[in-house]
């Protein structure tokens, strides 16, 4: 059947229809594939060609700024500096030992830096970047920059440090930071990942290992382009980590300087505490050291040298040595037996010279004896006869309850190493530490603070601000963390009579203040700053009745490990308190001509909030003072008066 004209021109137009709608769809979908190609192969094709080279990108962590340390006025106590350091990644290196000895013709490079560079990149995972050189000069620096196309896995970065920019003044306190060690890493349960970086620097000693946590920030990370041959193409990305917790100290910069300055080259410590809020404004241990050495690498012979110094650098005596106390501990048998009731406010002790127990004669440091001698006297002379007496009536454990009540025997709470819990001794512990009874020459020997009496320089002045204040006093050194204010604690009654801390802070006065007072020669004149303590002196040795039926030695004929120590607290003004003092020399001989002097200086200092006016002093020692303070090594100006904050 032939097909009409009309028929054909109707089926060629439907043949043309299709071919329209296919070729326009072909064109679409050639279209949707042409820009497909374009943004693979244009847009994207720095992600393609990272993948066709097997996926090189590295994710690296960023180790954060420490947090600061500042004193109480915001003096910059520990701070960051800038680092320029090279850095090498075993999975982008290659050949390590050949790349390090590439290296090694840019910078300097000992054998032994290559070996031990070499030893960490064995110990971490491949992609952990190994420390090779770090404080490098810029010199060296911009060299092995220069040349990073020909050392692969070599990174040149610029990273932060730490440093102490007042040097040995605050490093029993702030203490110093170093890398983080394999036994650093067995102590911790989960130890942050930055701690896996060699070389990263965490807290040692003192409070920067007692705030690592906090001071030590959160790692931010970066993304890095790394070709075939490992060497750094770009960074692709970067998020910041956080910077570490800002950490005030109740401490004062100006205070803490004079007080190291005023000890000199004396093995010795001191601590000055507000006696309203607890804080304190200085705690110092002598001789001191400079912390930077250790961040930056301490050498062998440095380090000898600390270790083998007899007057210990490297011990924080302020917090962590212990000694007798010795008359400084009057104030706590004396309060003891007032409580107890076993001696009056007028009743007197006659003082020959010595007490009899059995055969034995326990001695007054005054040889010829006080006579007749009241609460007040006692402790203005010192009369030793006087404590032997109260102690054996009151008995050991109550003198030793009164100790821990005005702070001592126990650690207080502070973000310093090794706190010291020092010792008041009980019947008890004597059986249990030394297998035997005690005995009523024990508790002899405690009245005066010998014996097994043990306290340490933060406790006693915990102690005398007890005494000042009839309050439980705690000592607070860091005033806030990040802005936030740290809480004040403690402060709330001793339930101790009034009428008896009355009575020994004018025994305390007299002292000072009385002729005849053992510390009469560091009395203040100045009407407004007066001040009250007590000396003591520890002995080191035992004196056998052979040598003081032929004259006790004298200390200054004696090796210096040998001679007592000497011990002084304070506190002032007399009758409004706001500081208080205590002073530790060790084998200083005489608590009121040694200790008795820089404890004077030490509180003047503090309350005058800079070098107190000469007339402070008696007028025969201007003359003395204004040279003693011409040769003292101070650093900081003089910051303003120290303002305690009261609670």
């Amino acid at each position: 059947m032939r097909r009409s004209p009309k028929d054909t021109a109707e089926s060629a137009r439907k043949i043309t229809r299709r071919a329209l709608l296919l070729g326009t769809a072909q064109t679409a979908v050639v279209a949707v594939l042409g820009l497909r190609m374009h943004e693979m192969q244009v847009d994207q094709a720095d992600n393609f060609r990272l993948l066709a080279e097997e996926n090189r990108i590295n994710i690296r962590l960023i180790p954060p700024a420490r947090g600061l340390i500042h004193d109480r006025n915001g003096a910059l106590l520990a701070g960051n500096e800038q680092n320029y350091r090279v850095v090498i990644t075993r999975e982008d290196a290659g050949d390590v030992e050949e790349v390090l000895h590439r290296l090694a013709r840019l910078i300097p490079l000992t054998p032994a830096d290559i070996e031990r560079t070499l030893a960490e990149a064995k110990k971490h995972s491949a992609f952990v970047p190994i420390t090779v050189a770090d404080r490098l000069d810029w010199e060296d620096f911009s060299r092995v920059a220069v040349n990073a196309p020909a050392l692969p896995g070599v990174t040149p970065e610029v990273g932060l440090s730490r440093y102490y920019p007042l040097k040995g003044d605050f490093t029993h306190v702030v203490g110093y930071v170093g890398p983080a060690s394999d036994y650093d890493l067995a102590r911790m349960e989960n130890p942050d990942p930055l701690l896996q970086i060699p070389k990263f620097q965490i807290g040692k000693l003192g409070l920067e290992a007692k705030l690592e946590d906090q001071l030590r920030g959160s790692a931010g990370t970066k993304r890095i382009e790394v070709n075939a041959v490992g060497r750094v193409m770009r960074e692709l990305d970067r998020q910041e980590g956080q910077q570490g917790a800002r950490v005030q100290l109740t401490c004062d910069m100006g205070l803490q300087n004079y007080m190291q300055a005023r000890l000199g080259e004396e093995s010795a410590a001191a601590v000055a505490m507000d006696v309203e809020t607890g804080d304190i404004l200085g705690i110092v241990s002598s001789p001191s050291y400079d912390p930077n050495m250790f961040v930056r690498g301490i050498s062998g012979p440095e380090y000898r040298a600390l270790m083998e110094h007899d007057h210990r650098p490297m011990a924080n005596k302020a917090v962590q040595g212990t000694y007798p106390p010795g008359s400084t501990f009057k104030m706590v048998v004396a309060l003891a037996a007032l409580e107890a009731g076993v001696i009056g406010f007028d009743e007197t002790v006659y003082c020959r010279g010595y007490t009899e127990l059995g055969n034995r004669r326990f001695h007054c440091w005054k040889r010829g004896g006080h006579g007749s001698v009241g609460m007040i006297e006692s402790l203005q002379h010192s009369c030793d006869v006087y404590y032997y007496e109260i102690a054996q009536r009151v008995g050991i454990e109550k003198i030793s309850e009164m100790g821990r009540r005005l702070g001592l025997g126990i650690s207080h709470d502070l973000p310093m190493s090794a706190v010291a819990e020092g010792l008041m001794p009980t019947k008890d512990w004597k059986v249990a530490n030394r297998g035997v009874d005690w005995q009523v020459g024990d508790t002899f020997n405690s009245g005066i603070g010998q014996g097994f009496v043990l306290a340490s320089p933060l406790q006693l002045a915990v102690m005398t601000a007890r005494v000042a204040t009839g309050r439980a006093v705690t000592p607070r050194l860091v005033r806030s963390i990040d802005g936030v204010e740290q809480p004040v604690l403690g402060g709330e009654s001793l339930g101790l009579d009034e009428g008896q801390l009355r009575l020994v802070r004018r025994g305390m006065h007299a002292v000072v203040n009385a002729r005849g007072g053992t510390a009469y020669g560091v009395r203040v004149v100045d009407d407004a700053m007066v001040m009250a303590g007590k000396s003591g002196t520890s002995q080191v040795r035992n004196i056998t009745a052979a040598e003081r039926a032929a004259g006790v030695v004298s200390n200054d004929q004696l090796p210096w490990n040998r001679r007592d120590h000497a011990l002084f607290v304070s506190y002032g003004p007399y009758e409004s308190p706001r500081v208080a003092v205590s002073v530790v020399v060790e084998h200083g001989s005489g608590g009121s001509g040694v200790a008795g002097p820089i404890a004077r200086d030490m509180l003047l200092q503090a309350l005058a909030g800079g070098l107190p006016p000469l007339t402070a002093y008696p007028e025969s020692q201007r003359d003395k003072i204004e040279e003693q303070r011409s040769l003292m090594p101070l650093i900081a100006p003089e910051t303003g008066p120290v303002t305690p904050t009261r609670a």
